[in-house]
Order: C-alpha cells, then sequence, then structure tokens
C-alpha cells in the first residue's frame, strides 16, 4: 500500500467545472486526480448536490482484463472508445448503477470507477443515493446541466490498493495497485 498527497482547490469554492484536457490524460493519472474533486449532480428539483471524491478505481484500455473494453467495442463499452470525458454507467447484480468516468484519448478505451464520494461508500450506494442511472450513459462532463466535476483546493492524501471484486480478471490485472482511496 502506498500513501501520497495532491493538492487541490478549496470544497468551498463552487463551479469551476473540469476541462476536456484533464480527463484526456492517462487514466493512471486522472484516476488518483479525481480525488478531492466535486461531483456534481442536478437533482429532479433542480438542486445540485455536491460530494467529494474519495475513492477510484482506474481500468487502463483493452490490455486489461478487469477492463470492460478487453472484450472489444461493444454497444455498452461504446463510450469507452471516445476521448476523455464522457460518462461510462453499466448495470451489476440486476440492482446497482457504477458510474465511471472515461479518460484518455480516442480510441484507447480507460475509465475510473468512482468508488466512493463523502457521504457514501460504495459505488452502488453513491449512484442510488444521487440518482445516477442509465440515462446518464454518454453525458460529457465538459458539457451536461445534469452531471459535471468541479475542481477544488485542499491538500488531499490518498493510498493505493489493489482493485476489488475482480478476481475474474486473473494475475497480474486484479493485484494491479489501481484503486485510489483519501485518507482522513
Amino acid at each position: 500500500m502506498k500513501e501520497k498527497s495532491l493538492k487541490t482547490k478549496s470544497h468551498l469554492e463552487t463551479g469551476k467545472r473540469l476541462k476536456v484536457d484533464f480527463f484526456t490524460e492517462d487514466v493512471l493519472k486522472v484516476a488518483p486526480g479525481l480525488l478531492g474533486k466535486i461531483l456534481a449532480v442536478r437533482q429532479p428539483d433542480g438542486k445540485i448536490s455536491r460530494h467529494i471524491i474519495t475513492e477510484t478505481e482506474a481500468y487502463r484500455g483493452t490490455e486489461d482484463k478487469a477492463c470492460h473494453a478487453s472484450k472489444g467495442k461493444t454497444i455498452r463499452t461504446e463510450v469507452m472508445f471516445r476521448r476523455g470525458g464522457y460518462v461510462y454507467v453499466y448495470f451489476v447484480y440486476g440492482m446497482y448503477w457504477m458510474l465511471n468516468v472515461v479518460t484518455g484519448a480516442e480510441n484507447e478505451p480507460q475509465a475510473a470507477l468512482i468508488r466512493g464520494v463523502e457521504g457514501f461508500d460504495g459505488p452502488g450506494k453513491l449512484t442510488r443515493a444521487l440518482g445516477i442511472d442509465g440515462t446518464f450513459y454518454g453525458e460529457d462532463l465538459t458539457s451536461s446541466r445534469r452531471i459535471w466535476i468541479e475542481d477544488n483546493d485542499s491538500e488531499v492524501s490518498y493510498k493505493t490498493t489493489s482493485r476489488i471484486g475482480i478476481s475474474y480478471a486473473g494475475k497480474p490485472w486484479k493485484d494491479m495497485p489501481w484503486r485510489f482511496i483519501v485518507i482522513s
């Protein structure tokens, strides 16, 4: 387990939406870079809920056997083959939507799973609480009026561990230290 620190902007400052260039970096830079950023979601009543991102996991291209793109471009994974900055959501266990941020360049499929935000640990719990479902698939985080990520300016320390729930991917993929967690 490795510990690192990141500097991000204060969560009191709102409205500084991340731009395309943030998302078009490699997922191994974007996933930890999302820690401390603010996930903003417009609710049906028009109010915007904002939550600091506390945990992410990186999924890196067709060679990563834990990444959905490892099976190639399909109807489900098409958005992962776009340039970074789009939302990739998928349904698991017949009950949970998983929120992912597409990263990297076009035709280099990568995504960062948002595993936790302040107040909600677990990717299924956070999407349920924030009303994120399949209708968010393909939203552009740089221009969407429903969902976006804002910059933040505070010191964020984090640790890395192996990803969870991906034993099916086998070695070395299940052991990659591509899970990033804010340290309180």
